[in-house]
């Protein structure tokens, strides 16, 4: 493989990304145990096209293939200013490497590319601890997993009794799942409601159509009905082995019906049913209401050690709901009329990549 664009030249060669290298980038990325959706190019093309955020992917070059890759944005706004996120709007990010010493010289790479930038941190969403210096880490976030058994029995045998209550709870409330892309409309309003009821900006209806135009087959949309009521809705990928139920909301009335329960209990169930092996519960912040949730289903639970390099900035960024500053935002988001959140909330969501 020719090089491209080489900033560092060592034993191995440190390349920016360019659209020719995309069928090696995702072959390496797909074989690599730390690879996710949000390290392939088509979560590159999702963030280009819905936010225009500029990529900035460096890999590295090593006789001829690639020995590790790291997804980086260049993002810019009047909140956070300039800054480098790897990667905007996802819970994974960082690097793969073939190994650590790899995977740091691309780290040291995307710090030296933060100073040359001038921005005011790099953020390196990382899945495990790392040796490399220079970089702060948050402790804000943490996320469950679970190894699927082989049958929907054993499944529902590993859950704590309480959870499979409310399992059984939903089912005699009659409540079913259907999963068909055609109810893409009904799953939107239904996030957007249950992102009003958070007090949170809710993202554009363009982002989830160009997501499934760029993952296709990769998507899963889930919608749970109550006879003709549609009560909750998730997005999910699947990716691998793995099921991620990544966009789901509820709405409010659904609750007492045990819906959320039902919804991620029929993911769960379909992918064992479909030979899936692993299922991702994803991000949650400690002590929020989504990790208590998460918390019930006897998963494991890691932290999500978050990296920051600062270059411009004295400390680490908080622009997490959790911070008391952003109570009183909060309270008036969810007080806005539900129809003028919507109009509004795709352009303050691009100020918290």
């Amino acid at each position: 493989m020719a090089t491209a664009n080489p900033i560092l030249r060592t034993a191995s060669t440190i390349c920016s990304y360019e659209p020719r290298y995309q069928a090696a980038w995702d072959e390496y990325v797909n074989r690599h145990m730390a690879g996710t959706p949000f390290h392939l190019t088509a979560w590159q093309r999702v963030i280009e096209r819905a936010f225009r955020f500029k990529a900035r992917h460096l890999f590295i070059e090593q006789d001829g293939a690639i020995r590790g890759v790291l997804p980086l944005f260049l993002i810019s706004n009047i909140l956070q200013g300039k800054t480098l996120i790897s990667t905007p709007f996802a819970v994974y990010g960082g690097p793969c490497a073939d190994n650590e010493q790899t995977a740091n010289e691309l780290r040291a790479a995307a710090c030296r590319m933060a100073e040359n930038e001038g921005v005011q941190y790099l953020e390196l969403r990382e899945q495990w601890s790392i040796s490399h210096s220079g970089f702060q880490t948050k402790k804000l976030y943490v996320t469950f997993d679970l190894e699927l058994p082989h049958s929907v029995d054993q499944l529902l045998r590993g859950f704590p009794r309480d959870t499979r209550y409310m399992i059984r709870k939903a089912q005699k409330n009659d409540l079913r799942a259907v999963v068909d892309p055609q109810h893409f409309e009904t799953f939107y309003q239904i996030y957007s409601r249950s992102f009003h009821h958070l007090g949170t900006p809710i993202f554009s209806k363009r982002l989830f159509e160009i997501i499934l135009e760029e993952f296709g087959e990769q998507c899963e949309l889930t919608t749970v009905w109550q006879g003709t009521k549609a009560l909750a809705a998730v997005l999910s990928f699947r990716y691998r082995d793995w099921i991620l139920p990544y966009f789901g909301g509820s709405l409010v009335e659904s609750r007492p019906l045990a819906a959320n329960n039902f919804m991620y209990w029929e993911v769960m169930k379909r992918a064992v049913e479909k030979g899936v092996r692993y299922f991702d519960f994803g991000r949650s912040k400690l002590g929020s209401g989504s990790y208590e949730f998460k918390t019930q289903w006897n998963m494991r639970e890691r932290p999500l050690p978050y990296q920051f390099f600062l270059v411009r900035r004295n400390s680490m960024p908080n622009f997490s709901p959790a911070n008391p500053k952003f109570k009183l935002s909060i309270a008036l988001w969810k007080a806005m009329p539900f129809e003028l959140t919507q109009k509004i909330g795709p352009a303050l969501v691009r100020l918290f990549p």
